[in-house]
């Protein structure tokens, strides 16, 4: 596990690519302390999330130690089996299944983002794909469900008939497949992918943090309410915001012609 911090800009890179960057419970371990070390960050304002290699974003769960371990198949063997075995939680929060969360995260993908990739996926805000990537939710032809937030999820992002598919069917699904659906934002070559990715990071930096925090939060946490109880949500973020140094300097930049200088409070 990889984790760059530059400028505000925070690029966590999922270091097994021998293993198409599938998880395994060290990977699980350190992709959830990464999470809550960027949002214990207030200098924090957008994340990247990426594969190494070309050849995957992340292949779900390592078959041979991950889910072995959940069903019991094996006991503890190392230090980072013990962790997760202790706290299962720790995968909600690798796999950013969590409602806590308001980090702005873009997903940078290249080759393959099946089952928990798929589910990682679905727990960012934004994303970019190669246009020769691929994703999936698989896990129902190995006799398991993608419970890492992808039934809950998915169906909240693209029509039910797609979420059905992808879920009931269980086969891969191309690039363009799921840019059409809306399940990622854009499509670049290969070789593009983190350019484009870090292009987009940068303009979102330029925004206000606190401003981004807030509305990610009102937006998770106001899915599927009423619109009376989304509004009470709403207003509450929007009471935080109004009272921040950020909403003057906003507007104080504007009239006064030059960049605002936000510092996140």
């Amino acid at each position: 596990m990889l984790v760059d911090i530059d400028d505000g800009i925070a690029t966590l890179t999922l270091n097994r690519p021998s293993k198409l960057n599938s998880l395994n419970p060290e990977l699980v371990c350190r992709l959830a302390d990464a999470w809550d070390q960027l949002a214990a960050d207030p200098t924090i304002r957008v994340a990247i999330v990426t594969g190494a290699g070309e050849r995957a974003f992340c292949t779900g769960a390592d078959l041979g130690q991950l889910i072995p371990l959940f069903t019991g198949a094996r006991s503890p063997e190392d230090e980072w089996d013990e962790r997760l075995h202790g706290d299962l939680r720790l995968l909600d929060k690798a796999l950013l299944r969590r409602t806590d969360f308001s980090v702005p995260v873009i997903a940078a993908v290249r080759g393959f983002a099946l089952a928990g990739g798929t589910e990682l996926v679905l727990g960012t805000d934004l994303r970019i794909a190669a246009d020769d990537s691929e994703f999936g939710l698989t896990e129902v032809s190995r006799g398991i469900i993608p419970a890492g937030g992808g039934l809950a999820k998915l169906a909240r992002q693209v029509p039910w008939a797609k979420a059905a598919e992808i879920v009931l069917v269980g086969d891969r699904i191309s690039a363009q497949s799921a840019a059409e659906m809306g399940l990622v934002n854009r499509l670049v070559p290969s070789n593009q992918v983190m350019h484009e990715a870090q292009k987009l990071a940068r303009r979102m930096a330029e925004n206000g943090p606190l401003a981004m925090r807030k509305a990610k939060e009102v937006m998770i946490t106001s899915n599927g309410l009423p619109f009376d109880d989304a509004y009470k949500v709403e207003s509450r973020a929007a009471g935080v915001v109004m009272a921040s140094a950020d909403a003057i300097e906003g507007p104080r930049a504007f009239i006064e012609k030059r960049p605002p200088n936000f510092s996140g409070r």
